[in-house]
C-alpha cells in the first residue's frame, strides 16, 4: 500500500454504492476503506490516521448525523463529508451544525465527489501551512487559549471540541482581530473558491462557534456580525 495516497473512509449501507466508490476513488489516487456501518469505525481511527470521512446520513443503527456528533464530542478533527438524500436542506443544515465540513446530495456525479474530496485535502494543506500566519503559537482571548500547532481550543482545563472547519475559521478570525471580513472572503479562506455564491454554510459554522465560545450566542462579544459586510473578531471584552 502506498503510504502517500490520501486515505478516506466511506460508510454507507448501500453495498452497490460502496463498491462503486471503492473502485472509482481507488482509480483516482485514494486508499479507500469501505464500511457498511460504524461498528469498526472507532477501531480504524485509533489504529491509523485517515484524511477524510464520508458518511451517509440515513443508515440503520447509528446514522451519519449521530456518528458525526459523537466524533466531534470526542474531539476528532477528521474532515467529514455528509451524503444527504434528495438534497434535503434540513439534513444539510443539521449536518453542518453537528460538525460536518461539507455535504453532497444523492444521487451525485462521482466526479463532483472527487472534486469535493480534493478541495477538502487542499484546505487541510492550507490549514497546516497557514500556521505560520500567526506570530504566536498560542493565542488567548477571554478565558480561552487557542493553540495553533496542537489545533486545540481550551477554556481553563477543558478542551473545547472543534471540527477542522471550525478550528480553521477561528484561526482566521484570530489572525485578523478587529478586521471586518465579508462572507465571501471567509468562504474563500475556509472552503476555497469551489463554494457557490449562495452558500450559507459559513453562517452555520459561525453559529456553531458562537455556541461554543460565547456566553450568550444571541449577543456575541467575540464574533460580531457587521451588517452588510460579514463578521469581525473582537478578542478583548470591551463592549
Amino acid at each position: 500500500m502506498n503510504a502517500h495516497l490520501p486515505r478516506v473512509i466511506v460508510i454507507d449501507d448501500d453495498a452497490e454504492l460502496l463498491g462503486m466508490l471503492r473502485r472509482y476513488l481507488g482509480e483516482h489516487g485514494f486508499h479507500v476503506l469501505a464500511l457498511a456501518n460504524a461498528g469498526q469505525l472507532d477501531r480504524m481511527l485509533q489504529r491509523e490516521p485517515y484524511d477524510v470521512l464520508i458518511l451517509d446520513v440515513m443508515m440503520p443503527g447509528e446514522d451519519g448525523l449521530s456518528i458525526c456528533s459523537r466524533l466531534r464530542a470526542q474531539n476528532h478533527t477528521i474532515p467529514i463529508l455528509m451524503l444527504t438524500a434528495k438534497g434535503d436542506p434540513v439534513d444539510r443544515i443539521i449536518g453542518l451544525e453537528m460538525g460536518s465540513d461539507d455535504y453532497l446530495a444523492k444521487p451525485f456525479d462521482p466526479r463532483e465527489l472527487l472534486a469535493r474530496l480534493h478541495a477538502i485535502l487542499r484546505r487541510q494543506k492550507m490549514q497546516v501551512s497557514a500556521m505560520t500566519w500567526l506570530s504566536d503559537d498560542v493565542i488567548t482571548f477571554g478565558p480561552y487559549t487557542l493553540n495553533i500547532s496542537r489545533m486545540q481550543l481550551d477554556r481553563d482545563d477543558l478542551v473545547i471540541a472543534l471540527s477542522s472547519t471550525e478550528f480553521q475559521l477561528l484561526r482566521i478570525f484570530a489572525a485578523n482581530p478587529h478586521r471586518p471580513m465579508s462572507r465571501d472572503h471567509l468562504l474563500d479562506k475556509v472552503k476555497g473558491r469551489e463554494h457557490e455564491s449562495l452558500d450559507r454554510s459559513l453562517d452555520v459554522q459561525v453559529l456553531r462557534l458562537r455556541r461554543k465560545i460565547e456566553d450568550d450566542p444571541s449577543a456575541p462579544k467575540y464574533i460580531r456580525t457587521i451588517w452588510g459586510v460579514g463578521y469581525m473578531f473582537v478578542p478583548d471584552t470591551i463592549p
